[in-house]
Formats: structure tokens, sequence, C-alpha cells
């Protein structure tokens, strides 16, 4: 699996779960998490720089296209 693939499995999960907490419980301090994901995301698309790419590539996980 490359960077590329692990970077949208990992943020997808976080986001699905963050949601799913908010929605049984009342802890909805979790949508900060989401939105803090979505805002990753979307400076990523934007520059390059995901921090979680930058820590799978330096633990020699395969590089993909858009992190290298």
């Amino acid at each position: 699996m490359s960077i590329d693939r692990i970077v949208l499995a990992f943020a997808g999960t976080v986001v699905l779960v963050t949601v799913l907490i908010a929605l049984f419980t009342t802890a909805t301090w979790v949508l900060w998490i989401t939105a803090f994901v979505g805002a990753n995301m979307l400076q990523a698309a934007f520059t390059g720089f995901c921090p979680l790419a930058l820590i799978l590539k330096k633990i020699g996980v395969k590089p993909g296209v858009a992190f290298g």
C-alpha cells in the first residue's frame, strides 16, 4: 500500500469515527478533530505538505504519486 492510500484511508477513518462519536454521544467537541482533518486535507491539496506522509516516508512506506 502506498503513502497516498494510507493517508486517504487514515483521514477517512478519522472523519467517520469522529462523526459517529458526535452522533451517538454528547461529545460534540470531537467535530473539531474532523474540522482539523478536513483543513489539513485542503491545505495538502494545494501545498503537497502532509505531516502523516512525512512520517510514513521516514518509516519506509512505498511512495505514491501525490506524496512521494
